[in-house]
């Protein structure tokens, strides 16, 4: 017999913008979600998580908790790898321990973009940064702590929640009459509510392995931002600049757009151009904006 759906859900990092996108989409779809944010759980502490989960008995733990600053990571490199790596593994060894199914989001900066085309499920990994490093000892640490798991690796995410590149422009562009942008990264921008249905969509087939799951289109950040403002109805200018000007701690990769292979040939791949987010997100900032003037806060 195929196995039930999955009832009860935990979403860990759920004040994140994947973890606020996944809560409501879960709960949307008659899911009963419990979110656990970082001030409800240290998801560094094994303790602390055997106790939450066992206190919620969940069927399956999403872990969107993660130490996504890049560049802070090079700074802080112990607490990146307690958070992304010792946090993924005490999630999943958790809910193993409970008969729950953990599900970890991961990321494309596992890899070196150095391939020149969008990276597969299969690829050989390898981490330019302390970031990318952390994340990847999270991947092989779940793996070794549940014998049924997935993960979902994504990149260049936006959406209401949190800091992220989308607000970064719209912010500078009103502001200044000129913007500098880096060209020579490119990657799949993708939109949280498109990635946490995606997600929900895995939950529900009780899916097991790796996946990608990011948004359609391949992009430079200079062309991101072009659209960003364009769709925001901005005049202001962008003007392309080389990774090298911004002299920042952390690596990059250059080309790290995902392939969403494993969807594709599996469930299906459910993720959206991310234009469509794009202006979903404008859309959703703006009456986010108007609601916030109307209440007076």
């Amino acid at each position: 017999m195929p196995a039930l759906p999955p009832k009860k859900v935990i979403v860990t990092g759920s004040a994140g913008i994947l973890g606020r996108a996944l809560v409501r989409e879960m709960s949307g779809a008659g899911f009963s979600v419990r979110g656990l944010s970082h001030a409800d759980l240290d998801v560094a502490d094994l303790e602390a998580v055997r106790a939450a989960l066992g206190r919620h008995r969940p069927d399956v733990v999403v872990n969107c908790a993660a130490y996504t600053d890049v560049d802070g990571c090079e700074k802080e490199e112990r607490l990146a790898f307690l958070v992304n790596g010792i946090g993924a593994k005490n999630v999943a060894l958790a809910a193993a321990e409970l008969g729950a199914s953990p599900v970890h989001v991961s990321t494309d900066f596992v890899f070196d973009g150095e391939k020149g085309s969008p990276y597969e499920e299969f690829d050989a990994t390898r981490p330019l940064s302390v970031y990318g490093r952390s994340k990847l000892l999270g991947e092989f640490l779940v793996r070794e702590a549940a014998a049924r798991f997935a993960i979902v690796r994504t990149q260049w995410l936006f959406g209401l929640g949190g800091r992220n590149f989308v607000d970064s422009i719209l912010k500078a562009a009103a502001e200044k009459g000129e913007l500098r942008v880096v060209d020579d990264q490119r990657g799949c921008p993708t939109y949280a509510p498109h990635l946490a249905r995606q997600i929900r969509l895995l939950v529900e087939a009780n899916a097991r392995g790796t996946y990608h799951a990011a948004g359609h289109g391949v992009v430079s950040w200079f062309e991101f931002a072009s659209r960003i403002v364009a769709a925001a109805g901005l005049k202001t200018k962008i003007v392309p600049i080389a990774s090298s000007e911004l002299k920042r701690p952390a690596r990059r990769p250059a080309y790290s757009a995902l392939r969403n292979l494993h969807l594709d040939l599996t469930l299906g791949d459910e993720m959206r151009p991310f234009e469509e987010g794009l202006d979903a997100y404008v859309a959703e900032r703006a009456t986010a904006a108007a609601a916030g003037r109307e209440s007076g806060s």
